[in-house]
Order: C-alpha cells, then structure tokens, then sequence
C-alpha cells in the first residue's frame, strides 16, 4: 500500500514562487560551482537540470550524501537493558561519536515532509528497541470446558497488534483450534482488540477516498489488511468476467461475474463503477474490458468494525466447525480463561522487509503503536513520546524529526535529510544493521523501486543501491544507501517538498546515480 499523491495544504518557507525559467538559471549556476564547492553543499549539474526541467527551485530540496562509517568491529559499544522481545541487544554507536562529513549536503537541515521515508525511522526504532526476532502473540482462550468437541462457553481471540495476520496464517490458527478438540462453539466467539487504545478512525479523512487500501487505519487485531481482494478473471468465449473474492465475508453478498467489453483496458476501474454504500451488498455496474486480462482490486471495506466478526465467521464455519451465538466484539479488555492456541507472527525481520520494500502504510503503524505496548495499551501518543526519548539516546541533539502515525501518510510529519542520513549512518554500524539494510528496496529490482530500471534502462544505480521512497501530492523523496563504484557506500537522503514534486523523480534518480558513480 504505498503512497498516493495527495496535495499538502501547506508545506510552509520551502514553495518560493519562482518562475521555471528563473529555477533553471539559479540551479545550473548553483551546478557549475568547483567540486570542492560542491561538497559543501552546490547541486551536481545532471541534478540541477532535472529540477529545473521540472520546475522545481533549489530552495524545495534537501539532500544529504554521506559516507557510511567505519566497520562496526572499530566501535566500543556497552550493553543495554533488555528489550520486549526477550533479546539484549547491544546499544548503537554513542550519539556523541563523530560520523563521516557528507559528500554532498543541500539544506541538510531544513524540516521537510518525507512522505513514506519516514517508515525508516518507525523501522528502525523497532529493530533497534525490539529486535529482528520479537514475534506477535494472538492468544486464544476457552471459556468454558471442551466435552465431545463442544466448547460450552466462549471462545475468545485476543490480538496483540500483528501487522500481518493474513488468511492464510489465520487459516492456521482456525485449523489449530480444531486441533485442539473443538468442533462446535455454544456461546459466541469473542474478539479482543484493545491491545492499542485508538480514536475512532476516519479513513476518508487523508484525502476523501475511503475504499483505497493505504487508508485502512490500525487494530489491535489487524486481519488481512482489512481489505477484500477482488479477482477478475475474462472469459471470451462467454463473453463475461469472472468474479473471484477473498477473504470469504459472512452475510457479504458479491457478484459472481460481470459482463465483457471489448476496446482497450484504460481506467477499468472507474468503469466499473464500484458502489458500496451498502456493506452487505457489493455493487458494480459497468463492463470489464477483456484486454485487461487478468485483474487484482484491493478494496478497503466500508465498515472495518465488522469486518474481522464477518471474515472470522465465514473462515470458521469454512472449516467445518459450527457456531451457537455470533462473532462480536469485546466491550472492555476481556478475561481470558484456559489457553487454547497461540499464533504466532511473522519475525520483526520479516514485517520490517514489507513495510519497506512495499511501503505498507496499516504495517509501519501497527508497529509505531507496538513501540509503546510494553506496559499496557498503546496509542499514537505514547509511541509519539517514546520516538522523542530514543531519538535523544540515539542521536543526542540531532534534530528530532516529527511524527504523527509513523508511516508518512500525513501532512504533519517532518524530517530533515541530515537527520535521517545520520539515521542510515547509525543502522548501518548497529548489530542488526544487515536486517534494516536488505529490508529497502533493491534498485530497479523490486520493491518501489522496480520502475526505475524502466525509467532509466542504463541506470547505474540499478542493482546498486537500496531504497526507500516515498510520495505524496506536493512531495517527493528516496533515503537509503548507495554502493559506489569507488568501494565506499553511502547513506543517500533527497527530499522535494513542491507542487511539482511529482515531476521531480528523475532528479532522485539522478542524486542515488551521482552517488553511485562517485569514482573521482
């Protein structure tokens, strides 16, 4: 779920209304300084000119290249306490030590919005507080004994926050609970979410447009995104689309298939028309363009509370087990009773490599709020808190950047390019380092980052560094660390906060390619 566009109401001192052709010369003069000025902070030409081209001024960027450190084996580290996971880690390098002066280094210190950049700092944290092996628990209890596979009682699901409790792995917990005895439930299922203490969410609240995927808000019991994925399979001799759905919705009624069009695909799904006003009836009115071939559509369901008690009780009575009362929530943090199954999360390692690579907004925050679940519910504003005091640990008076949820989908989050490449710096000495390092993108390769090797077939960043991007209406950035021809890698940090942010990408590209080719 990555990033939309969306534009900023205001991106404040950084939109200075310069005409294109004026942007163009400042830039180009700024570009044709000496290398020696250039290192202290002048934009490389093939930069320039791509901001230029786009209409961008020089004074809506920061960009920041800088030299990793020295070999983690060269810092003196002393231990910490140990973290939630069960796992001592050793501390990071001290924030005193001194890092590598940048390469290059443009506004470093201007507060900038990083979009979807910021995931690095929410990731980070996690790894460096919880480590690459902290699991999520779902427990499940019986309340009430198990006698001829009947469970005379309720059976109560309790989540703990995991940010990717899929069908299948619930699949898994449903087959494990039969395995444990039960068939038929005589009281109701219960579901325990209250692991994060939230504020009712509003998910047409970003940018009006509530059934797109990204806008799904968090849950203390968080199942497959909270999102239907429609598959639509064409059917030419018939001259009809088939209608696939997952995950299987209790009292959900969905069309089994639509009619074909012929012409080109274009924008299919507008033309489908989607009309959900009725949670229980999903609509679509228009045709299917058989040059679409086949189609995947993931749909945020317009009422979320039901949606896991809807998608619990179609999977459960799926499996052959049968049910007395109904799937509901719990109205307080529940008692639990005799527990019956724990499932099991994916490693952090594994969440981390998703959040980044693919940019899952719902993951960054499930686990932005798990930061702060250490001593009973979490919320945004502990988790707000707690970033504060580990910033100042980490990084000492470095400026502490801005966050709002941790995922960079918000108008509220600030970062400054040193900041975060003092961040890149830091990782890549930390212990877990390596983890943090191969969950970004590979250039060109996969990820977000995929496009680029479209974009620019030749690039020389391809395959050469790894990535994390971010975009929103009005912003534009990439963070992450180059490998440059010369054997010395860098943290790389550009961010573009203007109304021609969008147009911009190639000037990104064009900052990881200069650091990559950095042979003198």
């Amino acid at each position: 779920m990555s990033h939309p566009e969306h534009r900023l109401a205001a991106v404040p001192q950084i939109l200075p209304a310069i005409v294109p052709r004026r942007a163009a010369a400042l830039l180009l003069a700024a570009a044709l300084l000496s290398p020696a000025a250039r290192a202290q902070g002048a934009l490389p030409p093939d930069i320039a000119q791509a901001l230029a081209k786009a209409g961008v001024p020089a004074s809506a960027v920061a960009m920041v290249v800088a030299p990793l450190p020295p070999p983690p084996g060269a810092v003196t580290r002393q231990p910490e306490p140990v973290n939630p996971s069960g796992e001592a880690n050793p501390a990071p390098a001290a924030a005193s030590q001194a890092l590598p002066p940048p390469r290059l280094a443009w506004q470093p210190e201007l507060p900038m919005n990083p979009a979807s950049v910021m995931k690095l700092v929410t990731t980070y944290a996690g790894l460096d507080r919880l480590g690459p092996n902290y699991f999520w628990r779902t427990r499940v209890y019986a309340q009430g004994p198990v006698e001829q596979g009947v469970l005379r009682g309720n059976l109560l699901i309790q989540g703990s926050g995991d940010p990717k409790l899929v069908i299948e792995r619930l699949q898994e917990l449903i087959a494990a609970i039969r395995d444990k005895g039960v068939q038929h439930i005589a009281g109701d299922i219960v579901l325990d979410n209250s692991v994060f203490r939230l504020a009712p969410h509003d998910a047409a609240a970003f940018d009006d447009d509530p059934l797109r995927a990204y806008n799904v808000g968090p849950d203390g019991l968080l199942l497959n995104f909270k999102a239907l994925v429609l598959r639509f399979v064409p059917e030419p001799a018939q001259r009809r689309v088939r209608v696939d759905s997952q995950p299987p919705m209790a009292g959900v009624a969905i069309p089994a298939e639509l009619p074909a069009t012929s012409g080109a695909c274009g924008d299919w799904r507008t033309r489908l028309a989607i009309d959900f006003a009725d949670p229980r009836q999903l609509k679509l009115g228009g045709r299917y363009p058989l040059a679409c071939g086949e189609q995947e559509w993931a749909v945020a369901y317009p009422q979320p509370d039901s949606y896991a008690p809807r998608v619990i009780e179609a999977m459960w009575r799926a499996a052959g087990g049968t049910l007395s009362g109904q799937v509901t929530w719990a109205e307080r943090p529940a008692a639990g009773g005799r527990l019956l199954v724990t499932g099991l999360s994916l490693p952090l390692a594994s969440i981390i490599a998703d959040i980044n690579k693919y940019s899952n907004n719902v993951m960054a925050q499930q686990l932005f709020l798990t930061l702060s679940a250490g001593d009973g519910r979490a919320s945004f504003a502990e988790s707000r808190n707690l970033i504060k005091r580990w910033w100042r640990e980490r990084f000492g008076l470095r400026t502490t950047p801005v966050l709002d949820n941790g995922s960079g989908l918000s108008r509220q989050e600030r970062a400054t390019a040193a900041s975060l490449a003092a961040l890149l710096q830091q990782a890549a000495s930390h212990p877990h380092g390596a983890v943090f390092e191969q969950s970004l993108s590979l250039a060109g390769v996969d990820g977000t980052t995929r496009r680029l090797a479209q974009r620019r077939p030749g690039s020389a960043a391809i395959g050469n560094a790894r990535l994390k991007t971010g975009s929103l209406r009005d912003v534009a950035a990439v963070a992450g660390y180059a490998y440059g021809q010369s054997g010395q890698n860098y943290a790389v940090v550009g961010l573009i906060n203007h109304p021609n942010a969008g147009a911009a990408r190639p000037a990104l590209d064009r900052l990881v390619e200069w650091a990559v080719q950095d042979a003198p």
